[in-house]
């Protein structure tokens, strides 16, 4: 494996712990928020992303084979989830946006990077 795309990879797991960790912490304010109907969609998706991007780095610290399919998909997913979080101005919505696009960036360079191989 060419070593940037070893760079990517150690990007792409730091950067889904850190997606992670904001959707976590998105969630749980989210749920204690006054008008937590309005935040139905932010709440799943802050689930779905965090577990996908934990997936995600789990298995490319094992080198899976689907490491290209699941940086794609965790991608896809955190932008789902920073286009929800961004419609919210809290505070914790914002911050897990901003982790949201970061992580999809990155992911979305690991898939490429591997597809070319």
């Amino acid at each position: 494996m060419a070593e940037a795309t070893i760079k990517s990879m150690e990007s792409c797991i730091e950067d889904c712990l850190a997606c992670v960790k904001a959707c976590n912490e998105c969630y749980d304010a989210c749920l204690g928020e006054t008008h937590i109907d309005k935040m139905r969609d932010c709440i799943r998706l802050d689930r779905e992303c965090a577990d996908l991007c934990a997936f995600t780095a789990h298995a490319m610290t094992m080198r899976s084979s689907y490491r290209g399919e699941l940086a794609l998909l965790c991608a896809e997913a955190c932008q789902r989830c920073g286009e929800a979080c961004a419609k919210h101005e809290h505070e914790h919505c914002r911050r897990c946006a901003e982790a949201c696009f970061r992580c999809a960036e990155s992911c979305l360079k690991l898939a490429r990077e591997l597809s070319a191989l």
